[in-house]
C-alpha cells in the first residue's frame, strides 16, 4: 500500500492545529458568540458566547490541503466547489446572525435558492466536464447500478440539499457534527483508495481537519464550527458520494444526518397537527435524548459508534 495517500490526512490535522489558536481567539473578539435558546436544553445555557463559527478553521484546511493536489486530482474540483459553495452559504448566514445581529441570518426563500445554484452548477459541471455517470450503485447487489435516467437530476437536488440540512441539524451539541462526519469522510476515504477515484486527497484533508478540529470542539467545545462548517460538510458528504456513484449508500452511513432531519418534520408536523402537542421532549432528536438525561457526551458517543457500525456495513454491502 502506498503510505503517501494519507499525507493530506497529516497536512489538513497540522493546519486546523496550527490555525486553531489563531482563529478562535479573532472570533471571540469579533464576538462571534453564539446564542443559545432560552426555552432549549437549559445546561446549553452556558455556551452562550462561545465562539461560532469556527468552519473557516475547517474550511481552510481543506481547501490549502487540495490546492496542493488538484493538479494531479482533478476530479477533487466539483467537490471542492460544493464544499466551499455551501461553506460560503453557511459563513453568510453565520455572519448576518452573530455580526449583524439578524436572529434568523438568512431567510429560508434566500437560503434555499443559494442552495439550488451550488447543486445546479455541481450537476451541470458532472454532467459536462466529467465522466462520472448517475447511474448508483445499489447496496447488497453485488456492483449492480441502478440507472433512472433524467430523473436521476431532480434526485440528486433531493439528495445534496437533503445531506447538507441533515448535517446542519446534527450540529447541535459539542463534537457531534464533527464525530460523525469524520467517520462518514473515513468511509469515503477508503473506498476512493480502494477504487482509485481519483478523490481519496479531499476526502483525506477532510479526515484531517476534522480530526484537527475536533481537538477545540469537543465537549467543552471551545468553539462551534456554526453553518460555516455543517453547510460545508454537509456538501462534502454529498458530492464525494456523487463522485464515487454511491448516492444510495449516504442513508447507510449518514443515517445520523437522516434521523436529524426526520425528527424535526416529525415533530413540527404533530405541532401543527395537534395544536401544540411536541412529539419529542424536543427536536433535533439529539436534545431529546438530553431531556431523556443522557449527557451530552453520551449522546455523541452513542451517534458516532451507531455511525461506526453503520460504515462497517456499508463496506459489507458494496
Amino acid at each position: 500500500m502506498d503510505y503517501k495517500v494519507f499525507i493530506p490526512v497529516l497536512i489538513s490535522f497540522a493546519l486546523c492545529v496550527i490555525m486553531g489558536p489563531v482563529i478562535i481567539p479573532i472570533l471571540r473578539r469579533l464576538k462571534m458568540g453564539q446564542t443559545e435558546r432560552e426555552d432549549g436544553v437549559k445546561s446549553h445555557l452556558k455556551k452562550a458566547g462561545t465562539p461560532t463559527m469556527g468552519g473557516v478553521i475547517i474550511l481552510l484546511s481543506i481547501v490549502i490541503t487540495s490546492v496542493f493536489y488538484i493538479k494531479d486530482y482533478p476530479k477533487i474540483l466539483p467537490i471542492l466547489f460544493v464544499t466551499l459553495g455551501f461553506g460560503l452559504i453557511g459563513f453568510l448566514d453565520d455572519y448576518l446572525k452573530v455580526v449583524m445581529r439578524r436572529s434568523d441570518g438568512l431567510y429560508p426563500k434566500q437560503k434555499m435558492a443559494l442552495q439550488i445554484v451550488v447543486t445546479a452548477i455541481f450537476a451541470f459541471y458532472i454532467l459536462k466536464f466529467t465522466d462520472v455517470s448517475l447511474a448508483m450503485l445499489l447496496p447488497f447487489s453485488g456492483g449492480k447500478y441502478l440507472n433512472i435516467g433524467w430523473l436521476a437530476v431532480p434526485v440528486m437536488f433531493i439528495a445534496v440539499i437533503g445531506t447538507v440540512n441533515g448535517v446542519n441539524f446534527t450540529d447541535g451539541l459539542d463534537g457531534l457534527a464533527s464525530s460523525v462526519t469524520v467517520l462518514v469522510a473515513t468511509f469515503f476515504t477508503v473506498v476512493a483508495i480502494g477504487t482509485k477515484s481519483g478523490i481519496s486527497p479531499i476526502t483525506c484533508a477532510v479526515v484531517g481537519a476534522l480530526l484537527g478540529f475536533l481537538l477545540f470542539n469537543v465537549y467543552p467545545a471551545s468553539v462551534f464550527m456554526g453553518d460555516t462548517g455543517s453547510l460545508a460538510l454537509g456538501g462534502f458528504v454529498a458530492s464525494t458520494a456523487y463522485m464515487l456513484q454511491m448516492p444510495i449508500f449516504i442513508i447507510i452511513v449518514g443515517l445520523v444526518y437522516l434521523v436529524e432531519v426526520v425528527s424535526v418534520i416529525i415533530q413540527v408536523t404533530y405541532f401543527k397537527k395537534t395544536g401544540g402537542k411536541r412529539f419529542f421532549k424536543m427536536a433535533p432528536i439529539h436534545h431529546h435524548f438530553e431531556l431523556c438525561g443522557w449527557s451530552e457526551t453520551k449522546v455523541v458517543a452513542v451517534f458516532s459508534i451507531i455511525t461506526a457500525i453503520l460504515c462497517l456495513i456499508a463496506l459489507m454491502a458494496m
